[in-house]
């Protein structure tokens, strides 16, 4: 099979799963995710020779490059419309809560949000994309025991967490907070 066949069956079976890679991480419009999204299967087309097999590790891994460089420039772009101050975007008449923002369960994403960026992004990539431990080592850009590590500290700083949540909790509602 040729690099061209490569990459058109890596862009077929994969496209959807690096779409929703990048929308959860990136809190903007759908056009802005189908620029990121695009930008990676840019990259993955100029490097189409190197793409490993299984691709998709590879491709979060990229998909994760281009989100920080679109995140950085977003925070660019914002910086100057506050500098502006005339523009609605600096004043934050646009900002649309998530879609989880009144659901119940929601807790679980103000529990994540406590745990640093790195903690969340592993805990994202094994659940959300329900990658294997190889899979993160690929995405992360590190040995399979870095990897499996990072995931079991993030874990256990999660649970640390939800504890912590469920015994505040207990204690407003009058609970004891051993039970």
């Amino acid at each position: 099979m040729s690099t061209d066949d490569t990459f058109a069956e890596a862009y077929r079976a994969h496209y959807w799963a690096v779409s929703r890679f990048v929308a959860r991480r990136l809190d903007a419009p759908a056009h802005e995710v189908e620029e990121v999204v695009a930008e990676v299967f840019s990259i993955a087309w100029r490097r189409r020779t190197e793409l490993p097999d299984p691709p998709l590790p590879w491709l979060y891994g990229v998909a994760r490059n281009c989100l920080a460089n679109t995140v950085r420039g977003l925070g660019r772009y914002r910086r100057l419309l506050h500098r502006l101050g005339n523009h609605e975007a600096a004043h934050g008449r646009q900002t649309v809560a998530g879609p989880d923002a009144e659901r119940p369960g929601s807790w679980v994403h103000e529990v994540l949000a406590r745990l640093s960026p790195a903690d969340q992004e592993v805990l994202r990539l094994a659940t959300w994309e329900e990658l294997t431990v190889e899979e993160l080592a690929v995405v992360l850009g590190c040995g399979r025991s870095a990897a499996a590590m990072r995931l079991h500290r993030a874990r256990r700083r999660l649970r640390a967490e939800i504890d912590r949540t469920r015994m505040t909790v207990s204690v407003r509602a009058g609970g004891d907070a051993d039970e």
